[in-house]
């Protein structure tokens, strides 16, 4: 092997390394409720003080990070909170939990729409709770309840299954959040009349996106404003699926969040 080639796999490797370095800093836990157990990983500001009060951001995956490995669900969206410099200016508390992988965070359901006679998302407006989301508002009810969380100052997102459980978990914790920012999500739009006015949105999606059509937070987006609500709209025009991509890389996706508060 050449000199070169050696210098290479070395610098691939430490770049690697520094990577899993990174995401370790996501601590590993699990949480107990009555229904079972819910992995999730939390990152704390550097220089956590527990007499001090910090923002807390609860961010639910998509489908294809569901698992019992407690590590996938870091896959989109935990560089952005592991940057040095978002670090420093938005000291916060940020959690992802993972879903199991026979559950879903959301109440939706593919059956055939008798509108148009092909299989379509039908959202539930007052279903029970997945046994998923039931995890997940047990862990964020413990987590808003200690001494060093912000009450006024709690957000949520997620993107595709994670964007319509962020709409599901704002409606069945509707006094709970400051801010949310569903990316590719949806909900059945009738469930904003219980927060339309309580919290701003800031929702994103793709144009192009086949596996969740836009029209879904087009939807809800409409719903918002009928109701009095205030909310942002990003609808990328050349984007599929993955409008994550574009929705972190917006300049003012943290500055935005951080700055709302109850």
């Amino acid at each position: 092997m050449n000199r070169l080639a050696l210098t290479f796999l070395i610098t691939l490797s430490l770049v690697n390394l520094t990577l899993a370095q990174d995401k370790s800093a996501f601590e590993k836990h699990e949480h107990n409720f009555k229904q079972g157990k819910l992995a999730y990983r939390i990152l704390y500001p550097e220089n956590f003080d527990k007499s001090k009060s910090y923002p807390l951001v609860y961010f639910l995956h998509g489908a294809g990070e569901r698992g019992t490995d407690n590590e996938k669900q870091l896959v989109h969206g935990s560089k952005l909170f592991l940057d040095a410099q978002n670090r420093e200016d938005y000291p916060a508390i940020v959690v992802f939990p993972q879903c199991p992988p026979d559950d879903y965070w959301a109440n939706v359901s593919r059956e055939v729409n008798p509108d148009t006679g092909k299989r379509d998302l039908i959202f539930s407006k007052k279903g029970k709770p997945t046994r998923a989301m039931k995890g997940a508002l047990s862990l964020i009810d413990s987590l808003v309840n200690l001494s060093w969380t912000d009450p006024n100052r709690v957000y949520v997102s997620g993107l595709s299954m994670g964007g319509m459980g962020t709409f599901e978990l704002v409606s069945r914790r509707p006094d709970m959040f400051a801010a949310a920012m569903p990316i590719c999500g949806g909900d059945n739009p009738k469930s904003v009349k219980v927060y339309a006015k309580k919290l701003p949105f800031w929702v994103f999606h793709g144009a192009k996106d086949n596996v969740v059509p836009a029209r879904f937070s087009e939807q809800m987006v409409e719903a918002l404003k009928a109701q009095g609500g205030s909310v942002k709209f990003s609808l990328y025009p050349n984007a599929n699926h993955n409008s994550w991509d574009s929705a972190f890389a917006e300049p003012e996706f943290l500055s935005w969040l951080f700055a709302q508060s109850k």
